[in-house]
């Protein structure tokens, strides 16, 4: 008896063997590529060193007293963090909005949302950049077209980008255009997962539609909202390719976020190390965003 208890005590193999080939995997794609940039941050690596092969010097932490102590890099973090925040709060609201839509409609129109929202996140992100450039081009855009019919309103050959704010707006369109697609179908799951009989209990306590969603759905669904939440600003944090397409691959410093940032000292300016200290930087503030992520798993006792 106590033999066949220790041995359902004793931890089993199994399950380490089998993601063991996933973590091998993982280590090998991400792992190498991540060393590697943590060293070239610390060094300091140029088109000599890139084209003849030999060993850049070591630079120690230089490169980040540059970089920290440029009030440029911190005007791009601000831009950074309020991108984030703007596109995150807009994909989760409209993303809950959409979930629970289609968590009232009948089951044919939920089939026909979903295959909408299925089809928007298959399309890539070259495809639909391309296409919110022709939405918004100043020559034939049909955004201006459209704007342009209402009283009063003149937008003929308006050019979108030339104020950043007004180009943000579009940029900040685009990521979540492609980003709701994701939220509103987990949300959508998760609300599928709240009891009908505790929402019945509150309509017939007289509680308003806004109350049970306050009051029942969002605490019952608390998990998987910060889940999607924290999965959205780690990939608006490192927005890059919507703005390289907008921008036509020659985005102005007025649209500079980090990732872009990054990506201009590696290979435009020729600064790799820079550029890799950029991205540590970057990685380092994403960290930190996952730690409170976990922390509020912890809280609502989702990991043991």
């Amino acid at each position: 008896m106590s033999a066949d208890r220790a041995r359902r005590r004793s931890p089993s193999l199994l399950p380490y063997l089998l993601i063991g080939p996933t973590v091998l995997a993982l280590v090998l794609v991400l792992g190498y590529p991540l060393v590697d940039m943590v060293t070239l941050a610390f060094q300091d690596m140029t088109r000599e060193q890139l084209f003849s092969g030999t060993s850049p010097p070591w630079a120690g932490l230089d490169q980040f007293r540059r970089i920290l102590g440029d009030g440029f890099f911190w005007t791009v973090v601000a831009r950074t963090v309020l991108f984030t925040g703007v596109c995150v709060v807009l994909t989760m609201l409209c993303g809950l909005v959409t979930a629970l839509q289609m968590h009232r409609v009948s089951p044919w129109v939920r089939a026909v949302m979903s295959a909408v929202l299925v089809t928007v996140w298959a399309m890539p992100v070259m495809v639909a950049g391309s296409i919110f450039r022709w939405l918004f081009d100043a020559d034939y855009g049909v955004v201006n077209w459209v704007l342009s019919t209402l009283p009063g309103v003149d937008l003929s050959r308006h050019n979108w980008f030339t104020d950043p704010w007004q180009g943000f707006a579009v940029i900040v369109a685009v990521v979540v255009w492609g980003s709701l697609p994701f939220a509103a179908i987990t949300l959508r799951a998760a609300l599928a997962q709240v009891p009908p009989e505790l929402e019945e209990s509150a309509v017939l306590d007289g509680a308003g539609p806004l109350q049970i969603l306050r009051l029942i759905t969002l605490p019952v669904i608390k998990p998987v909202f910060l889940m999607v939440t924290t999965l959205t600003a780690i990939w608006d944090f490192g927005v890059f390719n919507q703005i390289w397409l907008m921008r036509g691959g020659q985005p102005e410093r007025e649209y500079y976020l980090l990732g872009v940032y990054s990506f201009i000292e590696s290979f435009a300016v020729n600064r790799y190390s820079t550029g890799a200290a950029i991205a540590l930087v970057t990685v380092v503030l994403l960290l930190a965003g996952s730690v409170v992520y976990l922390r509020q798993m912890l809280r609502t006792g989702e990991i043991e």
